[in-house]
């Protein structure tokens, strides 16, 4: 399932890293490539939550081993694109399935173990995800400057059809009532409200740069092309490591790593845009910018299974369409601000909007605790004293 999401995760960002590939040879702008990532996030948002609500009864490993077979199938279709509309297209059908994949993955993942450690099973599955950046757009992007853009797309396509089988053979059998029948352990409607609207700010803001950070390193660290997958290499390895450490503290302090990561990716965006110039200071940046927002992610789909006011697979699949809200928009804003202002500016924009959201969820806990000072909130995992047994469901 790991690796279900490593696919996802890698095939859904690899115009990134291929965007200065991929233009000249279908003869568009590097903003126009840019939005290749746009349009795919677009199809998400609007279908996610109509598909995972239809296919709430289907037994969960046909509907992942369903899921990956199409996304195999429209990456093939991806890797042989004579034009920007066929590439285009394969990818919005791609996207159809990602925001079932994603209402799914995780319930599926945390019904299999027990309750206390649901924080370092998100986690680890978040590994997955947090590889996409270390290892497939680094290799994909190597691969597209060794053989083609179209090598990478088609190296994906295999490695998914792989793991589509071994999902249908592996993946023990889950009902849909296990993985989704269930509600977090705090539901807190208006908590879950403020935590997809932070999120959205704060993919808007992050992906915003991110979706351009080779365009940076480029035209404004001035880095050699051949560098760039060694400096996305070290932006992803931080993420796999960070990923890593957040699942050891992630059930004891479910808001906190959230808010801490915040300010971590915060810090990062107004240091590259400050001093992106300088080669030396921008590879640390990018490396705590990684880190940061692929441990975001990870505590985010923990708290937001935890403050889920439905079951977890609507939750999951209304993280993915805030998610893919912010990806879109982020990588529509930073088109614009490409176009316009130039890349310089588009780090700039990207640590405001995750300090925005840092300030949404920060002021949002201190207005709630002010409300309920007189005492603990029963089952609330952040008002709860360490070793509480509520910190643990």
């Amino acid at each position: 399932m790991s690796a279900a999401t490593f696919c996802y995760v890698t095939t859904e960002v690899l115009p990134i890293g291929l965007l200065t590939l991929i233009a000249p040879d279908l003869g568009r702008s590097r903003s126009e490539a840019g939005l290749l990532v746009t349009g795919y996030a677009v199809v998400v948002m609007i279908v996610a939550l109509p598909l995972t609500r239809v296919t709430r009864r289907v037994p969960r490993r046909p509907l992942l081993a369903g899921t990956l077979g199409v996304f195999a199938a429209a990456t093939t279709v991806s890797a042989f694109a004579t034009s920007y509309e066929v590439l285009l297209a394969a990818r919005l059908v791609s996207a159809t399935t990602n925001g079932v994949f994603w209402a799914v993955v995780f319930p599926v993942a945390i019904s299999m173990f027990p309750a206390n450690i649901r924080g370092r099973i998100v986690a680890r599955l978040s590994i997955g995800n947090a590889l996409g950046p270390v290892l497939g757009v680094p290799l994909g992007t190597w691969l597209g400057g060794q053989a083609g853009w179209r090598a990478a797309f088609v190296a994906m396509a295999v490695f998914g059809f792989v793991t589509c089988i071994a999902v249908a053979l592996l993946l023990p059998s889950v009902t849909p009532q296990q993985s989704a029948g269930d509600v977090g352990p705090a539901p807190d409607r208006h908590r879950f409200v403020v935590l997809l609207v932070a999120t959205i700010l704060a993919v808007t803001g992050a992906m915003g740069a991110f979706t351009y950070m080779t365009v940076f390193l480029l035209d404004v660290s001035g880095f050699a092309a051949a560098s760039l997958g060694m400096l996305l290499f070290v932006q992803g390895s931080f993420g796999v490591a960070g990923t890593w450490a957040v699942g050891r503290v992630l059930d004891r302090f479910p808001l906190g790593v959230v808010l801490a990561l915040l300010g971590l990716i915060t810090a990062a965006m107004l240091g590259l845009y400050g001093v992106g110039t300088s080669r030396a200071l921008t590879i640390p940046l990018l490396a705590v910018a990684g880190m940061s927002f692929s441990s975001l992610i990870a505590g985010i789909q923990h708290r937001i299974m935890q403050v889920a006011p439905s079951t977890t697979d609507m939750a999951s699949a209304s993280l993915s369409v805030a998610f893919n809200v912010g990806l879109a928009a982020g990588s529509f804003i930073g088109a614009g601000l490409l176009a316009t202002a130039g890349v310089r500016v588009i780090p700039l924009f990207g640590g405001l909007l995750t300090a925005a959201a840092f300030a949404l969820l920060a002021c949002h806990e201190m207005a709630r605790r002010r409300r309920r000072a007189a005492g603990v909130v029963a089952g609330d995992p952040d008002l709860q004293p360490v070793g509480h047994s509520a910190a643990h469901a």
